[in-house]
């Protein structure tokens, strides 16, 4: 049984409901169950004076590779199944390892859940898990064991299968493959009572029956438009993964009205398709009626720098409260988590964080981390 705790005499950054100045919060059994000023608080909670200090949700990265590549290679690099330009039949929960030291960084930083995938070597690389950052085991952490359909568009399929000799060594290849594997979904979805089980065609099918996203790697423009292009064939949701072109092509994003996952932002030109690479990109995007998340692609940009980032996105234009919106409640609805996370209601999971200073400066950090109403950093 979970203590019942009351944080008081706060500044609440709600997301959803505005900012209530001398606010408390009231969790019991892991859930908010009160929140706003002067509330009858039960005898048996646990008061905590928090002195002023902003309290937010938990902070959420929409994409990271957190637990399926590990900082210590090549033990713990289990990102990419590089045999087959296509496996839909994978998941990333598969070869997630809980106790990876990025999963600590995370709740030090504030980052209570996150997205994690497999990697963008395949055209299709399998399905997603949505996880929180604390617990005992996956089975605890876990919030969607299948969350979305990986699939990545670029020259990173293009430059594993051109090694192997074998396609996608082009765009058309890529996206020809990627046609395909939804023909031959809905084709096995007509023949499966005679022909059995496939695990590869039953996920990609989730896709195609909207019962999951399609979380599609893209950068460059061309690519972008090229991923817009098999959602409407194919009547997908889809969420645009990187975007780093996505302030050239703005008018396009706005009216498909697609979400787009930005970062990592704080990185090098590592590669020729992030040559336009901008912290402005997710402040024009957010101008724009763009739903916006701001991803740190963890451990591209280690998952700590996620408050940076969005004090990045700041400085070079995006409004504070798209900021906010943008690691809380926008990731949350993309995820299709927001009736349990991404906002300070009564209701939702007791997933919060207390700040020392302001929280997207370099000088802010988390003062206390509380996860499914239990307090799991306390600095």
């Amino acid at each position: 049984m979970k203590k019942t705790i009351a944080l008081v005499n706060g500044r609440i950054y709600t997301i959803t409901k505005g900012i209530i100045e001398q606010g408390q919060v009231l969790i019991k059994d892991g859930k908010i169950v009160l929140v706003g000023q002067k509330l009858l608080l039960p005898d048996n909670a646990e008061v905590i004076d928090v002195e002023g200090a902003i309290i937010s949700p938990g902070l959420i990265d929409a994409h990271t590779h957190m637990g399926i590549e590990e900082e210590i290679h090549p033990e713990g690099e289990d990102t990419n199944e590089m045999t087959e330009p296509v496996t839909a039949e994978l998941r990333a929960i598969d070869g997630i390892n809980p106790r990876d030291i990025g999963y600590q960084d995370a709740l030090k930083a504030g980052v209570t859940t996150v997205m994690v995938t497999m990697g963008s070597a395949n055209v299709i690389g399998g399905l997603t898990c949505v996880m929180k950052t604390s617990g005992r085991d996956l089975k605890d952490m876990v919030l969607k064991e299948e969350a979305g359909l990986k699939m990545a568009f670029g020259e990173n399929p293009k430059r594993v299968y051109s090694e192997q000799k074998k396609a996608p060594t082009t765009r058309m290849a890529t996206m020809a493959l990627a046609r395909q594997a939804f023909y031959d979904a809905k084709h096995y979805e007509s023949k499966k009572a005679e022909e059995g089980l496939d695990l590869a065609n039953e996920h990609v099918l989730k896709a195609l029956k909207k019962e999951i996203p399609v979380r599609l790697h893209a950068h460059r423009a061309d690519d972008i438009l090229s991923a817009l292009r098999l959602r409407d064939e194919f009547d997908l949701e889809m969420v645009i993964e990187h975007g780093t072109d996505g302030h050239l092509i703005v008018p396009e994003l706005a009216e498909a009205k697609v979400p787009v996952a930005v970062g990592p932002s704080l990185s090098n030109r590592a590669k020729v398709e992030m040559e336009n690479v901008t912290f402005a990109t997710a402040g024009i995007l957010a101008n724009a009626g763009v739903k916006v998340a701001l991803i740190t692609d963890h451990p591209c940009t280690p998952i700590a720098y996620l408050p940076i980032c969005a004090g990045l996105a700041i400085k070079h234009g995006m409004s504070e409260e798209d900021a906010w919106k943008a690691v809380t409640i926008n990731p949350a609805e993309i995820m299709h988590i927001d009736d349990r996370l991404g906002s300070i209601e009564a209701g939702k999971d007791a997933d919060l964080v207390v700040w020392q200073g302001e929280p997207f400066s370099i000088m802010g950090a988390p003062k206390i981390v509380i996860v499914n109403g239990g307090i799991v950093y306390n600095a």
